[in-house]
């Protein structure tokens, strides 16, 4: 006769194989749920970040009021955040991908400002003197040498977005995070653990392709 299967309460092992296989479809959904609230918030943080980078640099009290207000954003805890969303977005996934688009502002801002003041003066003289204006110095010139530095908090946005999700179980869209908040209040060992390595190596995969992306779109720096 087989025994209890490892997940069982009986056994209830941290590493299942049976938990797994049986449940593999919850842990799919909860992943694919994971990966696009994080996708969607820095995409969403992103799009805020750059017209904001744009509008604060090369004026030193705008850029410190930008940085001042995305780093008070980052200093609420995600635990009163999102309650405080769901008056005004209820309890849908924009409620968590609202609050993680405001954390991910102070990265990206700070990102896109160093990176764009990263880049050497003659080189902007340069692109003006062979006739370019602000709107093709930005796009042909600013950007694509500031994209290494801009990465880079890209980057570090991702991997923190990717834990922060995980709070979102408080409005019931944490992804991995309600499979952790279930694995706890039921002592459930191998759900926790599973879901917990995931987030893991989902914050290791994303930060891979941002890297490869980065190199695919800075081919100079990679020959360099």
């Amino acid at each position: 006769m087989a025994g209890p299967s490892c997940y069982s309460r009986l056994v209830n092992d941290w590493v299942c194989a049976d938990y797994l296989r049986d449940r593999a479809p919850e842990v799919v959904e909860a992943t694919i749920e994971h990966v696009w609230i994080t996708l969607a918030s820095v995409g969403l943080g992103l799009l805020l970040a750059l017209p904001a980078a744009l509008l604060a640099r090369g004026r030193p009290r705008a850029e410190t009021a930008m940085l001042g207000v995305s780093t008070w954003l980052y200093t609420i805890p995600s635990l009163a955040l999102f309650p405080l969303l769901v008056p005004f977005t209820g309890l849908t996934p924009w409620t968590v991908i609202i609050g993680l688009a405001g954390y991910a502002l102070t990265i990206l801002v700070n990102a896109l400002l160093t990176g764009l003041r990263s880049v050497p003066e003659d080189v902007r003289e340069s692109a003006r003197g062979m006739g370019f204006g602000s709107g093709r110095l930005l796009a042909s010139v600013e950007l694509p040498l500031a994209l290494p530095v801009i990465f880079a908090g890209l980057r570090v946005a991702m991997v923190s977005t990717v834990a922060l999700t995980t709070v979102g179980t408080l409005v019931s869209y944490g992804g991995l995070g309600n499979l952790i908040k279930d694995g706890v209040d039921n002592n459930f060992r191998a759900e926790l653990f599973t879901a917990a390595v995931l987030c893991v190596v989902l914050a290791v995969v994303l930060d891979l392709l941002l890297v490869i992306l980065q190199r695919l779109l800075t081919p100079w720096a990679r020959v360099a």
